[in-house]
């Protein structure tokens, strides 16, 4: 590893308040985002944060003789990193509750689940997060049988790693909010049920709401708790920004106690939870936006889907590993057409969620319904997704003048059964990363994290090999659809502003623009792929402050 010496004057860890007059940083090589000048030596910003001049090392410091000097010889920074698809509030109780991500086996699930509920109270709850049943001999879904032995009377519930279904002990579905037991499904979702009618212990989708309700809501201290510890992670991973999906109104008030507090230590661009009550209250008051500039609600977002892996994305026709099954609508496609068009007249971004072919057609029909002559104007309307398309349906995605907002880690993590889902020929459309760039079709790189991780590094990796961290397969799943470094970076960074309205304010390093960015101990662009994933985050500035700095 290269020696980086970082000479800074660190700001209190919120990074909001601004530093005395002028600051200089001279790297190894800073990476604008700007095709005219798009590698410099030195950038100067002011003391609100806004990039002032790039350029040569020499002339900046004779433009700037009395700026701070930051030096960073021999690492490379980079626009700040924005992860255009995520929910910090599930990332924040993620880390406080039991880890399952990348169990191997039922077993293994049992024994985390057992030491974990060693730090817990007499009664509690005992939760988790991460579960796939595609990981494990046989990828079943389990029962609530297999948690029963080790956890007879403490309820247990235990989302699977995409949030789109739970798996409960007897206890959980005892305490449920109704008799789950009969032959019925709820709208929207699905109970697996044995052969006598009894719930098996999987609830996936809306189904997964009878459980839900019966866990002991959290406190504000705990919420508040859950919201810090995503912020630390995201910034000590290099993200300056996040779009967070489907937040609530409550989930708005508190990141805006944040930023008030001046400790939201990167810029928030929340979408509200689908046609509720935040949704009504931007209607009622107009978008928000939190004056510091780290925090704003200007965008909706919808579900229309549930997910591939929990066979739960609604596809054209039938599930090639389960015959009769086409998946489920979480929202009715009439209610979900009001929600956008109520979006639309309140003059709020719709983003919305399409795992399926059929999903995603129905998103496209809706935003064309919806827009009618206003299709090719400059709307910015997402898909959320856009996982598997059908190929018909790809031109339109350009036609409507859609964003595409994508994350690569999800084709690397569904690899190994994808094609079970859909078989061979409905691949054309999945995960079709250059497919839709050819058509035009603007992308915008995130994680959905928790879902997958919040490292934007796995993203780039993802992006360039479409392979796991073994460098399986060897020449990348599906591997034309592979983006390149440049491309990849390009979706993380200046593809997720344009994707939230934020060109002007971040995603390039260009005089007028805010000076957020990435300190690596190596080039992203220049690396063998296989050490993107390994790359050092040396710090994180937004505003021209640092938020976060290794040790």
């Amino acid at each position: 590893m290269r020696r980086v010496a970082l000479v800074m004057a660190l700001a209190a860890a919120c990074g909001v308040a601004q530093a005395e007059g002028e600051s200089l940083l001279v790297a190894g090589r800073i990476h604008t985002g700007d095709p005219g000048q798009p590698v410099v030596e030195a950038m100067a910003w002011d003391a609100k944060g806004r990039v002032l001049a790039v350029g040569r090392a020499a002339d900046l410091a004779r433009r700037f003789p009395q700026a701070e000097r930051h030096e960073a010889p021999g690492a490379t920074v980079v626009p700040g990193l924005v992860d255009a698809h995520a929910h910090l509030m599930n990332l924040g109780f993620a880390l406080l509750r039991a880890d399952l991500v990348d169990a191997g086996s039922k077993d293994e699930v049992i024994a985390r689940l057992k030491a974990f509920e060693a730090t817990l109270p007499e009664g509690a709850w005992l939760l988790g997060r991460g579960w796939d049943q595609n990981d494990w001999p046989g990828k079943e879904f389990p029962t609530a049988a297999d948690l029963d032995a080790a956890f007879p009377d403490r309820p247990v519930w235990l989302e699977r790693v995409d949030g789109h279904a739970g798996w409960a002990n007897t206890a959980a579905i005892r305490a449920a909010t109704r008799d789950l037991s009969g032959d019925w499904q709820p709208e929207g979702g699905r109970i697996l049920r044995d052969a006598r009618g009894q719930p098996t212990g999987v609830f996936i989708d809306t189904a997964s709401a009878f459980i839900d309700a019966a866990v002991p809501p959290p406190d504000e201290a705990l919420r508040a708790e859950a919201l810090e510890r995503a912020l630390e992670a995201a910034v000590a991973n290099g993200l300056t920004g996040v779009h967070d999906m489907g937040a609530s109104l409550a989930d708005l008030r508190l990141m805006r106690s944040f930023a008030d507090a001046g400790k939201l230590p990167l810029r928030v661009r929340a979408y509200a939870n689908g046609d509720a009550e935040a949704l009504d209250a931007l209607c009622a008051m107009g978008a928000y936006e939190h004056a510091s500039g780290r925090l704003a609600m200007r965008g909706v977002k919808f579900y229309v889907d549930g997910a591939l892996g929990s066979r739960g994305a609604a596809l054209i026709e039938d599930y090639s590993d389960e015959p009769g099954h086409r998946g489920l609508l979480v929202t009715e496609p009439a209610a979900y057409a009001a929600g956008v068009a109520k979006a639309r007249d309140c003059g709020i971004q719709p983003a919305s969620h399409a795992i399926g072919d059929r999903g995603n057609r129905i998103v496209l029909d809706t935003y064309a319904q919806a827009l009618g002559d206003q299709a090719t104007g400059d709307h910015r309307w997402r898909v959320e997704h856009a996982q598997v398309v059908h190929r018909d349906d790809l031109p339109r995605f350009a036609a409507l003048k859609v964003i595409a907002s994508m994350q690569p880690t999800h084709a690397t993590s569904d690899m190994p059964w994808a094609e079970a889902r859909v078989g061979r020929e409905r691949l054309y459309g999945a995960y079709a990363w250059q497919r839709l760039r050819a058509l035009g079709v603007p992308l915008a790189l995130g994680s959905d994290f928790p879902v997958e991780s919040v490292d934007p590094r796995l993203g780039l990796y993802s992006s360039v090999t479409r392979q796991d961290l073994a460098g399986s397969p060897a020449s990348g799943w599906l591997a034309d659809q592979r983006l390149s470094p440049d491309q990849a970076l390009q979706g993380f960074t200046a593809g997720a502003a344009h994707a939230a309205f934020d060109e002007d304010e971040t995603g390039r390093l260009v005089p007028g623009l805010r000076a957020d960015f990435v300190v690596f101990d190596a080039d992203p662009l220049t690396v063998a792929p296989a050490q993107l994933p390994k790359l050092k985050v040396l710090s994180t500035w937004v505003d021209g402050q640092a938020v976060y700095t290794a040790r």
